[in-house]
């Protein structure tokens, strides 16, 4: 049998879903084969911004001094100046609402050390430590690009999943995204696409349609 195509297989899974009250995410689920994933170069761990975007909001957050946040205002959705990490390195409940509320982080680099110090224990176990950015620089187009990006974590799990859109995107934008994701993922394995057992996508409440 041919193989299909994402956009065939999305189109499908849209079909097969109930239509509900809101816009379900569209999930890609990746099943991987012969890797030893106790060794962790052999996990996948990605961050890519998605051709046709998420089709939701992304939260995107600063770490930074005073003029950094200035630059920055409009743009990300917090700006956190070292008076309000102050605050959270004595918080540890603030730290934790901030990271369940923002999808990804950046920092100035001088500031990177500190945060890794005092919020590392919050930020590395959810795969969210921030990625630095030169000080003084003004990083509005990466933020921009963050805003359409997904991050894919395997762990040490054989069976891992990554939102590649929405329910209310077309088909074939977010066919668009899965065929970049899945390039980025056959990439980054040591045997390519012999690594990956299987291919599944589905709605937040349907049922799973096979793509590979």
């Amino acid at each position: 049998m041919a193989e299909r195509t994402a956009v065939e297989v999305v189109t499908e899974a849209f079909s097969k879903a109930p239509e509900r009250k809101f816009s379900e995410t569209v999930d890609l689920s990746i099943n991987l084969k012969d890797l030893d994933l106790t060794i962790p170069k052999n996990r996948i761990e990605e961050e890519l911004a998605l051709p046709k975007g998420r089709g939701r909001t992304t939260r995107v957050a600063v770490f930074g001094t005073p003029e950094m946040c200035q630059k920055i205002r409009g743009v990300a959705d917090r700006a956190i100046s070292p008076a309000e990490m102050d605050d959270l390195f004595s918080n540890k409940k603030a730290a934790k609402k901030l990271v369940e509320e923002i999808d990804f982080f950046l920092a100035e680099a001088p500031l990177m050390p500190t945060i890794g110090k005092r919020l590392g224990v919050v930020l590395g176990p959810r795969g969210k430590m921030p990625r630095p950015v030169p000080p003084g620089s003004d990083p509005s187009n990466q933020i921009q690009a963050l805003k359409r990006s997904v991050r894919v974590r395997s762990k040490s799990n054989r069976t891992f999943h990554a939102a590649v859109g929405t329910r209310s995107m077309p088909a074939a934008d977010v066919a668009q995204n899965i065929d970049a994701l899945l390039a980025r993922i056959v990439g980054k394995l040591e045997r390519g696409r012999n690594n990956i057992e299987s291919v599944y996508v589905k709605t937040s409440m349907g049922p799973a349609v096979r793509l590979w």
